[in-house]
């Protein structure tokens, strides 16, 4: 059997994206800016895309800016808010430890640059309190940047209510919801959301396209100079066909998000389930506030990276942390933000659901894991020193 269990790296393009791509691909393939009908037409198309996103994100169209993705959304959001910042002398940034790298490289760029970055600690259930946020803001900070779900460990934040402590202060609030859109309720005037990062391919539409949302008198700065596109505030020749069906999908996923997420999470939690028989295993993240796709474990006296082979090699793609740090071969960021030691972070894996996994794949995962794991820690001496007594085991 062949399992995908690793949605939180990418989706599948579901039909209906590919299904509204398509015209954009064959016949209406313009470019916006020209002022023929072939390209009026293209225009057209990008104001209906930008007036179906806004819709679904509680916004007015002109808040939304077309993006190459989650990514680039979250470096113009902060930069703009730390350019802001700048100008009124406000150059403090409050931001949590396990954020996307996305986000943390380029605090790390505005900390060259003279600013003052404060990393929240994350509690052990990985979640972050609205009141630590609160006792975080100063009178100079500018910018209060938290993911709304951790890709990782899938983790959801009170956003609302960070949303209103930061609304309250003054203090511009942007939330990277690359995980959450599609997947968990957004309404970015309830949530009290200044800028807000997305990318198509987290809820299947394509990869290469996303979306920043910034509330209406808010001046962004220009990662990209050159055309007028994007209001001038993103150049470059507008990707239609993938703006279309990154619409398309969003529109889609929103339409059925209760319906997946309560069969998803009905998944997780019989995954969860069955992980926490293994000895010596811990669940990652918080068990209720959780994606509703999302299961990660850590498994005493295993490498992740063999693991992840092993499951390959049963058909089961998954994942021990997140896709963009893959190559690495330091543990997880987001693991040791959490409290777990070296040693247990370099035995984690990740399970990402979608609405297409079924029951069958989920007992063939915990037929197959509970065997993988066990073979590997037979071939671990450390493994061994553990069970003979030599050396204490860390997860009880």
């Amino acid at each position: 059997m062949n399992v995908y269990a690793d949605n939180a790296a990418t989706t599948k393009m579901s039909s209906i994206a590919i299904e509204a791509m398509l015209p954009y691909m064959q016949t209406v393939y313009g470019n916006p800016s020209s002022l023929h009908t072939a390209g009026q037409e293209a225009a057209e198309a990008l104001v209906k895309a930008r007036e179906t996103m806004a819709s679904l994100l509680g916004c007015e169209p002109r808040e939304v800016y077309f993006t190459s993705g989650g990514s680039e959304a979250d470096n113009q959001a902060i930069l703009s808010a730390a350019r802001i910042g700048a100008r009124k002398n406000k150059r403090h940034i409050v931001s949590t430890a396990f954020e996307h790298h996305a986000v943390l490289h380029t605090l790390k760029k505005l900390e060259r640059e003279g600013y003052e970055i404060t990393l929240l600690d994350v509690h052990d259930n990985g979640m972050v309190s609205a009141a630590e946020v609160a006792a975080a803001i100063r009178e100079d900070t500018c910018l209060v940047t938290t993911m709304y779900a951790n890709n990782e460990i899938g983790s959801v934040l009170p956003i609302a209510e960070i949303g209103a402590v930061c609304r309250e202060r003054g203090v511009l609030f942007h939330t990277d919801a690359v995980q959450a859109a599609g997947h968990l309720d957004i309404d970015v005037q309830a949530q009290n959301i200044d800028m807000l990062s997305l990318s198509a391919h987290k809820f299947h539409g394509p990869k290469g396209v996303g979306a920043l949302y910034v509330r209406k008198g808010i001046l962004i700065t220009n990662l990209i100079e050159g055309g007028a596109q994007e209001r001038g505030k993103r150049a470059g020749t507008e990707n239609v066909p993938a703006i279309m069906g990154m619409a398309a999908a969003f529109a889609d996923a929103c339409a059925h998000r209760e319906q997946n997420a309560a069969y998803m999470a009905r998944l997780r939690d019989k995954l969860i389930a069955g992980l926490s028989q293994i000895p010596h295993s811990i669940l990652n993240g918080d068990r209720d506030s959780r994606l509703p796709g999302n299961v990660n474990f850590c498994f005493e006296g295993i490498e992740g990276e063999s693991l992840l082979l092993l499951l390959d090699q049963k058909g089961i793609c998954a994942s021990s942390g997140s896709a963009c740090t893959s190559g690495s071969l330091e543990p997880s960021h987001v693991l040791l933000s959490i409290g777990r030691p070296h040693e247990i972070a370099h035995g984690s894996l990740r399970l990402s659901l979608c609405p297409e996994n079924t029951e069958e794949e989920v007992d063939y995962m915990l037929t197959a894991i509970p065997e993988v794991v066990a073979y590997l820690r037979n071939m671990s001496p450390v493994w061994r020193d553990m069970v003979e007594g030599r050396k204490e085991f860390i997860i009880k």
